[in-house]
């Protein structure tokens, strides 16, 4: 493991580019998906989360590589897009055929969930305009030599949506390590995503081949175990109340393996209801682990994005001050933050995560 190698911020034009789908989120707000009579539209996706929480809390620059069928859902999500500040350029608009039956966008139902109702997502995502991205689709060489990017994020969800998605990840990948930027990679395994290309089998097989690119590695127990074959004894959901020297082992294990990752890391969350979560993370970066200060019965308004924002925290961290203890706190306290808002993505500014990082509480702000 070594010290990453970031880009001065004036030598690229980007601080950080995501690469992934961005769909239409319907949230029922306290209700159910099957009895409501309206909805309230956000956008998100797991990638583009992380760009968006980088641009509104933390202020760097960040662009988005995607697509959209060309109709006003299209637009609608542009519109969204441009509301956080994350730069269009590199979205590819696909013409739309009337009905959705050759390119689509995505729409994606989700319920919060509240206490002992788990928070559901049900996607609705088939033919999407991202899902047929393919290689040769964006002028790598262009992106990050030219323009310059600092650092690409991606993830496994981008990955399992097609036939075409894999080879596009690996082009970009490759293409960013050439120009020496830095690479982070959510795992984010979705066994219903896979499924219908291969399974198991072809999700450990791409993302192996991905990870031999990646820099900073992101997922929890089931990531590491499904998406790249390493496993940790006595691992449930609740990996709070997990022997953490075995996962610790399973880390120490993967860079073994892949010693080009130079930082690995997870969130720790042990949901007690869909409201009370205890929650942290750690992460291994120069040959040690460091672990967040925990957040026990953390009260969620909506637990989705979580995750994402912890990414976007993290490489903040990373990015700023190259200290593996203060990304990883800059990550927990971003992610606690953006799962007291409704919606995928942070809510959070800068000035807010940090004081919650030294232990502050929620008196009034007058």
């Amino acid at each position: 493991m070594s010290t990453l190698n970031v880009k001065p911020a004036d030598s690229c034009a980007y601080d950080m580019l995501a690469l992934g789908e961005i769909m239409l989120r319907l949230d029922p707000g306290e209700g159910r998906v099957r009895t409501a009579r309206e909805f309230k539209v956000w956008e998100g996706g797991g990638e583009y989360n992380v760009a968006r929480g980088l641009r509104r809390c933390f202020g760097l620059k960040t662009a988005v590589a995607t697509a959209f069928a060309d109709n006003d859902v299209g637009r609608l999500l542009e519109d969204f897009i441009l509301q956080g500040g994350v730069d269009t350029q590199f979205i590819k608009w696909a013409a739309f055929d009337g009905i959705g039956r050759v390119t689509r966008n995505g729409l994606n139902f989700t319920e919060r969930g509240y206490g002992v109702r788990g928070a559901v997502g049900i996607p609705d995502r088939g033919n999407t305009a991202a899902s047929q991205l393919k290689a040769g689709d964006f002028d790598w060489d262009h992106i990050f030599g030219k323009l310059g990017v600092r650092w690409l994020h991606t993830g496994g969800i981008f990955a399992a949506l097609s036939d075409t998605t894999p080879k596009l990840v690996i082009e970009a990948v490759q293409k960013a390590k050439q120009h020496g930027t830095i690479v982070s990679y959510d795992l984010n395994y979705r066994p219903s995503l896979w499924k219908s290309i291969g399974g198991l089998k072809k999700a450990q097989e791409v993302n192996r081949e991905i990870a031999q690119y990646v820099d900073v590695m992101i997922g929890n127990e089931e990531d590491f175990t499904a998406s790249l074959g390493f496993h940790v004894e006595g691992a449930d959901e609740n990996l709070l109340h997990i022997d953490i020297s075995a996962f610790q082992q399973m880390i120490e294990t993967a860079v073994k393996t892949f010693p080009n990752f130079k930082v690995a890391a997870t969130t720790l969350r042990a949901a007690k209801t869909a409201t009370i979560n205890d929650w942290g993370a750690i992460c291994y970066m120069d040959g040690k682990f460091h672990q967040s200060r925990q957040y026990p019965d953390l009260e969620i308004l909506d637990r989705v994005g979580g995750g994402d924002s912890f990414a976007s925290g993290l490489i903040y961290g990373l990015m700023t001050t190259g200290n593996g203890q203060k990304a990883v706190d800059y990550g927990a306290a971003h992610g606690a933050l953006a799962m007291t808002t409704p919606g995928d993505t942070s809510m959070a500014d800068k000035a807010e995560v940090e004081k919650l990082m030294k232990g502050g509480g929620a008196r009034v702000q007058r």
